[in-house]
């Protein structure tokens, strides 16, 4: 199955109406998810984007649908947490406001945020407490937000299961796509590989009423992992993304919280793009950011 794009404003902010742009909007972007890539049948593979509008009038969280990350020339290229400028317009076949389509060869990084003091000021305004809030607001109106930064109040857990590979769904779309390239011009493109595992995080949120969530994490940083772990056997591996991704990023001395986001398709069914993670902030950091 496709995994469409994931990825507004805080709880309790009514949403204005989707923008009717008929030219290019020119977005400056805080990077703040990369989905890991995923077959298309229209696009060979692709990669959600979310990230912070900085500048009005387009400020508040925007999703960048599609982009082709490993056609981007080198320049174009973005990490997690670059500011980012770029031309793009509303999604026209998306109905969820926050939804953009990127013009990827207008992309220019200005700059990375690589402590964590500068993002913290942006995003901590942001962090809600409640998905179980969002959820209800989906049920109710599938219109609804479909981006949000969500407080972590406990874990239960993290399920990292072994895949079979892609779906014949899946395997049908890359080998369509790469036929096509090869009747345009002769490709030497490999074809994306499918991650060994999936992980999905068992958890709270900090409303009071929570029963708990499971959600599917679509961090590319978790797929980038896997593959960097490719000579060691799946327990061995499995023992590593556990440690990175909840030993050391789900830590007590951290303050987490889920980048999530829904599906167009499927409103209701949302899942984590990534995982905000800085250490508790010192009486020093919180003197200098209430001056």
């Amino acid at each position: 199955m496709e995994q469409l794009p994931l990825w507004g404003p805080s709880t309790g902010e009514q949403l204005s109406p989707k923008p009717v742009l008929t030219r290019p909007a020119t977005l400056r972007i805080l990077i703040t998810v990369k989905a890991a890539p995923n077959p298309s049948a229209r696009y060979g593979e692709t990669v959600c984007v979310g990230a912070l509008g900085l500048d009005a009038p387009w400020t508040g969280w925007i999703r960048l649908y599609p982009v082709h990350f490993r056609e981007l020339a080198d320049d174009s290229k973005f990490r997690k947490y670059d500011i980012v400028r770029l031309d793009a317009l509303p999604a026209r076949q998306d109905q969820r406001r926050e939804s953009w389509k990127p013009i990827v060869d207008t992309i220019t990084t200005e700059r990375h945020l690589a402590n964590w003091q500068p993002r913290r000021t942006l995003l901590d305004p942001l962090i809600e407490d409640s998905m179980c809030q969002l959820n209800k607001q989906t049920r109710d109106d599938p219109r609804a937000r479909s981006i949000a930064l969500i407080r972590v109040a406990d874990i239960s857990g993290l399920q990292v299961k072994r895949r079979d590979g892609w779906s014949p769904e899946d395997r049908r779309k890359i080998a369509g796509y790469l036929n096509q390239l090869d009747l345009l011009e002769p490709s030497q493109r490999s074809p994306l590989k499918a991650p060994r595992f999936t992980g999905t995080y068992r958890y709270r949120c900090a409303d009071r009423q929570c029963r708990g969530h499971q959600q599917t994490l679509w961090d590319w940083e978790f797929v980038a992992l896997q593959c960097r772990l490719a000579q060691l056997t799946d327990a061995e591996t499995t023992d590593r993304l556990r440690h990175k991704f909840l030993t050391q990023l789900c830590a007590a001395d951290r303050d987490v919280a889920f980048y999530v986001g829904n599906q167009a398709a499927r409103p209701q069914s949302f899942s984590i793009g990534g995982v905000y993670a800085p250490k508790r902030p010192t009486e020093r950091y919180r003197l200098r950011v209430n001056r």
